[in-house]
């Protein structure tokens, strides 16, 4: 199963993010969306199971501040802010956003992937989403960067 798992969109949805999206059986939302549409324009690609991060506060932003679900045998929890987190994340993967910082780690068990930044760019961080394969249990990340240099 392929996963598409984007942050920090905030109310820019880049028509680079939709192609790299595309193909994807399922997409994850870790928060900061930004703009009302976007997990709609999303759900056009795949369905869509997104969280609240600290810029959604308008009415529109209905979505829970934490998710769990399982996918392919893999139990993934979602949380914006990892800072957040109480204990160990208790799942296979842990998404979380809100640094804009990408990256993945193997962590007790968990991979912990943040896959950065699909929305406006943010220092010279850069402009960021994951895909996510799971199979059999077992999950494997790639960050793509939606604007190389150079």
């Amino acid at each position: 199963m392929k996963v598409g798992v984007i942050s920090d969109t905030h109310g820019l949805l880049r028509p680079e993010a939709l192609a790299a999206l595309e193909g994807v059986d399922h997409i994850l939302h870790a928060g900061d969306v930004g703009a009302e549409g976007i997990v709609e324009r999303l759900e056009e690609i795949a369905p869509v199971t997104a969280i609240r991060g600290n810029v959604d506060t308008a009415p529109w932003a209905t979505w829970p501040e934490e998710a769990t679900l399982d996918l392919a045998g893999c139990r993934i929890r979602m949380l914006h802010d990892v800072k957040t987190l109480e204990g160990a994340a208790g799942a296979d993967v842990l998404i979380f956003g809100h640094s804009h910082k990408p990256g993945q780690e193997r962590r007790d068990g968990t991979l912990r992937l943040n896959p950065g930044s699909a929305g406006r760019r943010r220092f010279r961080l850069p402009v960021t989403l994951a895909l996510l394969r799971l199979a059999d249990g077992r999950a494997e990340a790639e960050i793509l960067d939606l604007l190389p240099q150079g």
